[in-house]
């Protein structure tokens, strides 16, 4: 595909995905869900599952398939609004989101068979399961499938990421891409106020990985991230707004994890289809 047709079609995709994110989340009622930071992932799952992750729903444990791994698990609206766009689920599943007999949890619960490679919740374990998962494919000979696995910034609090990191680097994990999603924001305030972690992108050129800085809401800087050749773990900081693409919700705290009212879905949806 045309690269300005394709950089249009994830932008496309990018508006759908919040579209679908504010949906599940009025589905829920006064439960709510975890809409802030699943908003702050659009440009990110609509890049990786437009243009990158390899998977045949009609053969998923396909040797030759892409893993993705969304460690950052609170995020997995995104994700699962993604896999729409790929056609690994549809509308009507998609809208199960949470509801009895759903395979779509708050959190993704490993179901190899629709493209959800691994349980994640917990944060801080995603990027050793990354590790592992590439080097059981370099032990296979399997030079072609990547891992992508997806971090907050917060998440990069935990010690257990640098650890993680660390091996990667050590082990030669060449098929290995971490995207982080640096929204600046986490449960409890401002990522800089909880832990100060700047600067990103030397820390993890200082533990052996090849890393960029992009605007994560800008697909043409994703894709050419995502594009380039790399022979070490490759990470990706995408600088994003929490809440993206609502007014009421963008740099809130308040939205982390909430739910949302007739007049707050109508507003919603309207100013991201006029985006």
């Amino acid at each position: 595909m045309d690269k300005e047709l394709l950089i249009k079609e994830c932008e496309k995709s990018a508006k759908e995905i919040r579209k679908d994110c504010i949906r599940m989340t009025y589905s829920m009622g006064n439960i709510g869900a975890h809409i802030g930071g699943s908003m702050s992932l659009a440009e990110i799952m609509a890049v990786l599952y437009k243009a990158f992750v390899r998977f045949d729903p009609a053969d998923p444990e396909a040797e030759s398939r892409d893993r993705v791994i969304m460690s950052k698990g609170h995020g997995a609206m995104a994700m699962y609004a993604g896999m729409k766009q790929a056609g690994i689920i549809t509308d009507d599943e998609l809208m199960t989101y949470k509801k009895e007999g759903t395979f779509l949890y708050a959190h993704p619960s490993m179901n190899k068979e629709r493209g959800i490679e691994f349980s994640s919740g917990s944060l801080g374990q995603g990027l050793s399961l990354g590790v592992g998962v590439c080097l059981g494919l370099k032990r296979k000979e399997n030079n072609e499938s990547k891992v992508y696995v997806i971090l907050g910034d917060g998440e990069c609090d935990e010690g257990s990421v640098w650890e993680s990191a660390q091996s990667a680097a050590h082990f030669g994990c060449s098929n290995l891409v971490a995207v982080v999603d640096a929204n600046k924001l986490q449960y409890d305030g401002p990522t800089d106020d909880v832990m100060r972690i700047e600067p990103m992108e030397a820390k993890w050129n200082s533990f052996g990985w090849d890393a960029v800085t992009v605007d994560g809401h800008n697909c043409k800087e994703l894709l050419d991230a995502l594009s380039a050749e790399h022979d070490k773990p490759l990470a990706v900081i995408a600088n994003t707004v929490k809440g993206k693409g609502v007014s009421y919700m963008e740099d809130n705290p308040l939205w982390h994890n909430h739910n949302i009212t007739e007049q707050q879905y109508n507003q919603a949806m309207e100013e991201l289809e006029n985006a």
